[in-house]
């Protein structure tokens, strides 16, 4: 019966997130974050500023495309996928430099990226640690490698229909994409503890 109802939590949630556009009035993480977890973070790192408290800033969801060099329609196929998984426009990634051994020209389109910010940016992170992070497969955990030194957490997934936006009939191919949680914390520590209360669960 449990496991029914798990099911059951998981497609009605799913399917809010599929049918959701319009992000005006969808404060609740933010809302959390700010009513709980800053809180929490200002008494566990004992700081007496609340401007001081760690918080996310920006979320950068990038996904490569080297296979562009040899078809143009990759680009285009791939912002569909992410304007879908974040409702937001990409922006295209360029080589900075000429690599003759893997045919790419400088100027060359390559990838695909977007950064979000305010309330998408809420709605992507609550939807990311609530239903994308457990769909992993053989999960157990973030490592604390994915923190860099100034708190900010990369998480790489392997295929995009992870998202449940992403219908798997209607893609081209699977392909990853990497995640970058951006924020204020300047130490590994901190932005660990941001990322704790958040919710993401990190290997023991």
């Amino acid at each position: 019966m449990k496991k029914i109802k798990n099911i059951e939590f998981v497609k009605n949630v799913t399917a809010r997130y599929k049918n959701y556009n319009n992000y005006n009035d969808y404060m609740s993480f933010k809302d959390y974050y700010n009513q709980e977890v800053v809180e929490k973070l200002k008494s566990d790192l004992n700081l007496k500023n609340v401007m001081a408290v760690p918080k996310v800033i920006k979320i950068a969801i990038n996904v490569g495309a080297g296979e562009a060099v040899t078809n143009k329609n990759v680009i285009e196929k791939i912002q569909e996928q992410l304007m879908t998984i974040t409702g937001q426009k990409s922006m295209i990634t360029k080589a900075r430099i000429s690599v003759s051994a893997f045919k790419i020209r400088k100027g060359l389109a390559i990838g695909v990226k977007v950064t979000l910010r305010g309330k998408r940016m809420y709605h992507f992170l609550e939807k990311l640690i609530r239903i994308v992070i457990p769909r992993l497969k053989d999960f157990r955990g973030v490592s604390d490698s994915n923190i860099d030194r100034n708190g900010n957490l990369n998480i790489g997934f392997p295929e995009q229909i992870i998202f449940p936006e992403i219908d798997f009939d209607k893609i081209d191919k699977i392909r990853g994409l990497q995640v970058t949680i951006v924020t204020n914390a300047k130490s590994k520590e901190k932005g660990k503890k941001l990322f704790e209360l958040l919710g993401i669960p990190f290997k023991k």
